[in-house]
């Protein structure tokens, strides 16, 4: 039996939005963030973090700046007692700078590439899933995967639940990560 997940978008969900984040003392952590993360994580869920950096194909910041980013939040989750079970991340722009990462791909939101190769991985059951981001393109990847998608109105949600997108419904709107993970625990979990 595979294990359920709840995949998170990185910016403007975990994080709060910063345009395109290009220096480390620029991450500024919600308050909840913590708190979400280690109740969901005890709740028996493997979490994934799954973000869009096309900031990478637009030359802005490299993949290791990505990667290095990643680590520190992973530090910063482990001292309050919270854990990751995986970064994956998109590095493709179909008009970016860089053309090693020009291009479409099936990995940038809201193609479900990254949820499919995170469930392949570490052996994730989608549609017991959930996906948490401030973007219609998370909610129509947990579509595309299987799973359900939640809308936070944080970072760019608040603009994006005011104007839906046609044939893209998120099972929940919620305000914060945290309100969303009270959600998400009261939700029966689908058989396997």
């Amino acid at each position: 039996m595979t294990t359920p997940a709840v995949f998170l978008d990185r910016d403007g969900t975990l994080i709060e939005e910063a345009g395109y984040l290009d220096r480390l003392e620029r991450i500024s952590v919600f308050p909840w963030t913590i708190d979400a993360l280690r109740v969901l994580g005890r709740a028996g869920f493997r979490l994934i973090v799954v973000s869009n950096q096309a900031g990478v194909a637009k030359g802005m910041f490299d993949e290791a700046f990505v990667e290095e980013t990643h680590k520190v939040l992973a530090e910063r989750f482990a001292a309050g007692g919270a854990r990751i079970d995986g970064f994956y991340y998109c590095p493709h722009f179909h008009e970016g700078a860089v053309e090693r990462y020009r291009r479409a791909c099936e990995c940038r939101k809201p193609k479900p590439g990254m949820l499919h190769q995170a469930a392949r991985e570490h052996g994730l059951d989608l549609g017991r899933s959930f996906v948490v981001g401030d973007r219609w393109s998370d909610v129509e990847a947990a579509q595309a995967a299987g799973a359900r998608g939640v809308l936070v109105r944080t970072g760019y949600g608040v603009i994006d639940a005011a104007h839906p997108k046609a044939g893209v419904e998120a099972a929940m709107i919620a305000e914060t990560l945290m309100d969303a993970t009270t959600w998400i625990l009261q939700e029966p979990r689908r058989c396997a």
